[in-house]
């Protein structure tokens, strides 16, 4: 299997290096990734200049630098590597669940995947003043990877690991609530600034991506490119049906 990694917190992530040492169980690895973080990025491209490859090292791994966007790699990485099975992004350096899924890089790059007809994994799991302990996410890592990429045939998947995870959770997107959040604070002459940042739920649905994390399970949630709302689509077409006569 050739597996394709990227990323969005950039070529150096600790992330990026302990996703590698497991996808290389599992297939022949090829690494293209942004030279610097590109975190919250959403699936923004590069049009309006060129954008340049450069090879590295990262560890055991051969490996590219873009100066570019998640999808901008994924694009580019999917053309220099003919025949990619897979992309796999991360694993990012905090948790990408709820609406934080609109703006994700790491998802970015995986639903770019998608767009070019390759199964697309997204992972991440939070991370603190110590970083996260990948040693010990490790086996869970492996055990994902082998059911998504051998046991399951899904275009495009959401994963996120809690820190110390028990058990294996299918869930869908939190959407019920906002958690998004504007901070100001002031530099030390006095001048305003402004964080955008989120504040904590404190209360999930069952069986969504933030109820499996805040309860110690790896959450897996399928993904569709396709944003069609077919419900308000029907109710559309039926409360205006002379429009398809037109």
């Amino acid at each position: 299997m050739r597996l394709l990694l990227a990323n969005d917190d950039g070529i150096y992530s600790p992330g990026l290096a302990a996703l590698a040492s497991v996808a290389a169980e599992l297939g022949d690895v090829h690494i293209v990734a942004p030279d610097v973080e590109q975190s919250s990025m959403g699936h923004a491209i590069t049009h309006s200049r060129p954008i340049t490859i450069k090879r590295t090292i990262i560890g055991a791994y051969d490996a590219h630098r873009v100066n570019g966007t998640p999808a901008d790699c994924v694009a580019l990485g999917t053309d220099i590597f003919p025949g990619v099975d897979a992309v796999l992004s991360g694993i990012n350096l905090g948790p990408n669940v709820g609406n934080s899924m609109w703006h994700s890089g790491t998802l970015a790059a995986a639903k770019q995947a998608a767009l070019l007809g390759i199964r697309g994994i997204a992972l991440s799991t939070p991370t603190g003043e110590t970083g996260p302990d990948f040693e010990r996410l490790r086996p869970w890592v492996a055990r994902v990877l082998r059911l998504l990429l051998f046991e399951s045939a899904y275009s495009l998947v959401n994963v996120n690991f809690p820190n110390d995870p028990t058990g294996l959770r299918w869930t869908r997107q939190a959407v019920a609530h906002y958690d998004g959040r504007v901070v100001p604070i002031q530099d030390p002459l006095g001048r305003s600034y402004y964080w955008l940042s989120v504040r904590r739920l404190e209360h999930l649905e069952e069986g969504t991506d933030h109820w499996a994390m805040r309860n110690g399970f790896v959450s897996m949630t399928p993904l569709r490119l396709d944003l069609t709302d077919e419900a308000a689509l029907e109710r559309a077409r039926a409360s205006a049906p002379s429009l398809h006569s037109i």
